[in-house]
């Protein structure tokens, strides 16, 4: 049997909409026929007044009619600031018929993370990371939608939306390949700038072609006409109506109920009369009509704006200084004059509850009509009664951003707390803007700094250049203190990397220092000068840079953390530099506590930053104690996880871990924990030194794996080639990318890759030949036009293994000096380094030692053991290469 489906309800507002409903009609068919069917995505474009509101009404009705749960919410023009608003609204059915347990349990692990941001938990003490929160808010609808299946979400005027709930927004659109849910907004073109124009964009490139809704014709603005105000309106009357409003269905609407309202004859001879009469109708004619219904009715209907979004009867009553019941009469005139609804009209009294305006343009027409001094004191008392009523500090902080500057000490504090709070549900950008609104009332001259630096830090992600100037402006101040002071010097150091100025991050950083006397603060700038000038991939290296460091850690027990940093960097430095590995554990573990990351050096604290354990974490796996390596990484992987930082910090946990996973050759391993990395980088954005390091980290891997089309063609998608970052990226870039070159044929640009890696090591002091593996590629390069170089190269390299003296070192060293080499001489030194190889942690170089080695010798044996750990690894170039040589069987015993 054919399912019936409804006809288009009537409404003024749907005439000449017939195409855009069948698309609802198709979409809501499309989302009952399979619970396990992709979900889909449909917005609709139009002027203010256009119909978009009546249209996505009648989805609504089309989908509840059909059995679907529809969620739905709307966004406002005065409370864009309001973080999460928007998805708030949206979620709010589903919240509400939960009990705590209940959410508990669907969320999960998000629950910490997301809950807080819906308003359903406490803030943990934690800054929340805000692409976090957003992907916990993906989470919890999606595991709320499957309960709810099948579920319509319905987003009005997302042009308005807060720029929180469009990241959602954003998020979402793309994941509904795999989830059944269909998602309709409505928008206008325009109205929008920075961050929300990108947004609005991602999600109309993520929907079937955007309806752009269009006027009435003519022809319906006479059928609307003669439906409203009788049939016997002719033609050149219903022809002005058309003229003065454009075919706009809101205006013709509204002209029509002045038309009526005035018993005007709908002919020929009144059409003169309409242009006045839409003038009356538009704008002022709107507050008109509201003043028409008295002075009481009109300061509700203010308060109510004022208001904005869950205009509760109590608060707009106090508001607007009023008794109770009188406001429940103000609300009913409202409501009788279609000025104000319940937000949920089917199941709550006009009186009781929450309200809303009708249309947006309503709510619009009658804020801007408040006086502009009155509209700016009742935002004062509106903040007031907000906190009153225990909605905290930062849903009273929209109305305080209206409020004029007045050297308000207490307003002052009530923005940074609110800025507080925002920032730790995850909202930096509201935080934001409290904490420039606190500035401008001004703070005192004691508190001034503190302000700045809080503003600093809540841009710190987002906006280095806007962190440098305020951090430089508040240490230039009075007030910042001790530890305080400290801290803001090394997040402006901070800032300064990521807005490329290393140079400068560390002058900062010195120039501090030398105030300070002896002690854990200086310290802990200077390990901080040492952090960056560590990180920095240029060829400027400071003279003695390595020594003076070594001359400062001499001193150090570990007894703090600014000592265990200080081990950390001087066994970081050693490592680059090829200096005994043992010597380097040694450094990295005295920086331990049990054999543990001390309090206060975790991957979640902020105090030291996420690049001092990275270099840990790279100095254990480049030393041969992979174990320590991974654990290491699989913690902050799971540190970041529990906490909710979806950005930048879980790129680089993924991009190091697959790093670690490269080293001990679980190549596949390696190959998903990178994509992974790379996935969350391209999130984050491109040019990042995270991003180098995810996109090196899987070309590397690639080509482990002997993938050699797939690493050239990330290569190029992803941009890995001149100009590289300014800070060191592990694996070594120009090694890497040499590598990719010669594996791709272009023999010359590989030599002239390697050639750079080898002056840029050089000058940087770098001598480990496993970090930066250049010298063996470029021997074996170089071997047959070469011979005398490429061997000096690998007599070289060898050497600075054994100085750097690990098993993996020594091993690779010897490989490529057994590839320069031919006969008995080759076998000998193939054997040795399937030795060192078997002995190391780095099972794909053990792998390709053994091949090589039963290639050398002819050897079946070593030949079908080499396959084997070549299969093991996931390396299927290696495992292909001996699989052909023991088919042909040639010359083997």
């Amino acid at each position: 049997m054919t399912e019936a489906w409804p006809e288009p309800a009537s409404s003024s507002s749907l005439w000449e909409r017939e195409a855009e409903i069948a698309d609802v009609v198709e979409a809501v068919r499309a989302l009952r026929a399979d619970a396990a069917s992709s979900g889909s995505l449909l917005v609709f474009s139009g002027e203010a007044g256009i119909g978009k509101t009546a249209l996505l009404a009648e989805a609504r009705r089309i989908a509840e009619a059909h059995g679907c749960t529809v969620w739905s919410a709307r966004g406002g023009e005065t409370v864009t600031s309001v973080p999460f608003n928007v998805i708030r609204q949206l979620l709010q059915p589903a919240i509400v018929s939960l009990m705590p347990e209940e959410a508990r349990e669907y969320l999960g692990d998000w629950y910490d993370i997301a809950g807080p941001a819906l308003g359903i938990a406490e803030p943990g003490e934690r800054q929340a990371d805000p692409q976090g929160v957003c992907d916990g808010l993906v989470v919890a609808v999606r595991r709320l939608a499957k309960r709810e299946w099948p579920l319509v979400l319905i987003v009005d005027d997302s042009h308005w939306a807060d720029q929180e709930t469009l990241q959602w927004l954003v998020a979402f659109a793309e994941r509904l390949d795999d989830l059944p849910v269909l998602v309709v907004v409505a928008r206008r073109p325009g109205d929008v700038s920075g961050e929300r124009v990108r947004q609005l964009e991602a999600v109309a490139a993520a929907a079937r072609p955007v309806r752009t809704l269009s006027a009435l014709t003519p022809e319906a603005t006479a059928g609307l006409t003669r439906a409203t105000v009788g049939e016997h309106a002719d033609a050149p009357f219903c022809r002005e109506v058309w003229a003065v409003t454009g075919g706009n269905p809101y205006e013709t609407v509204e002209l029509l109920a002045k038309v009526q309202d005035s018993e005007l004859e709908p002919v020929e001879a009144s059409a003169a009369e309409l242009r006045a009469l839409n003038r009356s109708a538009r704008g002022r004619g709107l507050v008109a009509r509201l003043e028409g219904l008295g002075i009481d009715a009109t300061r509700f209907a203010w308060a109510a704006a004022i208001l904005g979004t869950g205009i509760s009867l109590d608060l707009a009553a106090q508001l607007a200084g009023m008794q109770r019941d009188e406001a429940v009469r103000c609300a009913e005139l409202l409501g009788a004059a279609r000025i104000l609804a319940a937000t949920e009209p089917a199941s709550r009294e006009l009186t009781g509850g929450e309200l809303e305006f009708v249309h947006p343009l309503i709510a619009s027409a009658v804020y801007r009509s408040i006086p502009d001094a009155l509209r700016t004191a009742m935002h004062g008392q509106a903040a007031w009664a907000v906190n009153e009523s225990g909605r905290g500090a930062a849903a009273a902080s929209r109305h305080l951003l209206e409020v004029h500057p007045d050297d308000d000490p207490e307003l002052v504090e009530q923005m940074r707390e609110a800025a507080r709070e925002h920032l730790a549900v995850g909202a930096p950008d509201a935080a934001r803007r409290c904490l420039e609104r606190a500035l401008a009332e001004p703070p005192l001259p004691e508190v001034h700094a503190g302000v700045l630096y809080e503003l600093g830090c809540a841009t710190l992600l987002t906006a280095p250049a806007t962190t440098i100037r305020h951090l430089r402006t508040a240490l230039d101040q009075s007030g910042l203190d001790g530890d305080l002071r400290v801290n803001a010097v090394f997040r402006l150091s901070q800032a300064l990397v990521h807005n490329d100025q290393l140079d400068e991050a560390v002058r900062t950083v010195d120039t501090e220092a030398a105030r300070l006397d002896p002690g854990p603060a200086r310290m802990r700038l200077q390990a901080v000068h040492y952090m960056w000038e560590g990180i920095h991939a240029g060829e400027d290296h400071v003279p003695g840079r390595s020594r003076s460091l070594a001359d400062l850690v001499k001193t150090c027990t570990g007894r703090d953390n600014s000592e265990r940093a200080l081990l950390i960097l001087r066994g970081f430095d050693a490592m680059t530099r090829g200096e005994s590995a043992e010597e380097v554990v040694e450094l990295c573990d005295r920086a331990l506590v049990n054999g543990r990351l001390a309090p206060g050096l975790g991957w979640t604290d902020t105090e030291w930053g996420i690049e001092l354990l990275m270099m840990l974490g790279s100095s254990y796996a480049y030393a041969d104690r992979l174990d320590r390596a991974e654990s290491l990484f699989s913690e902050a992987l799971r540190s970041y996880t529990s906490a909710g930082w979806s950005g930048g910090h879980l790129a680089l946990a993924h991009a190091f871990l697959g790093l670690a996973h490269r080293r001990r050759g679980r190549l596949r391993d390696a190959e998903t924990t990178l994509r992974e990395s790379l996935r969350i980088a391209e999130r984050v954005g491109r040019g990042l030194p995270l991003y180098w390091s995810a996109t090196c980290g899987l070309v590397d891997t690639l080509l482990a794996r002997g993938d050699v089309q797939e690493a050239w063609a990330i290569a190029e998608q992803y941009g890995f080639a001149p100009p590289y970052p300014s800070t060191i990226v592990l694996p070594d870039t120009r090694s890497v990318r040499g590598r990719l070159l010669l594996a791709v044929g272009r023999v010359k640009d590989g030599i002239n890759e390697l050639e750079a890696a080898e002056k840029a090591a050089a000058a940087r002091g770098h001598h480990n030949t496993v970090m930066a593996p250049w010298a063996l590629d470029l021997a074996r390069a170089l071997a047959s036009d070469d011979p005398a170089r490429a061997g000096a190269l690998a007599t070289d390299a060898r050497r600075q293994a054994e100085r750097f003296g690990t098993d993996t070192a020594i091993g690779e060293a010897l490989r490529c000096a057994a590839a320069l080499e031919s006969g008995q001489r080759a076998v000998r030194l193939a054997a040795q380094a399937v030795t060192y190889l078997e002995a190391s942690p780095c099972q794909y170089e053990h792998a390709a030692a053994r091949v090589e080695y039963g290639i050398a010798a002819r050897s079946v044996s070593e030949l079908g053991k080499g396959l084997t750990l070549a299969r093991s690894c996931g390396a299927d170039g290696l495992a292909a290469r001996a699989e052909e040589v023991l088919a042909t069987g040639r010359g083997l015993r």
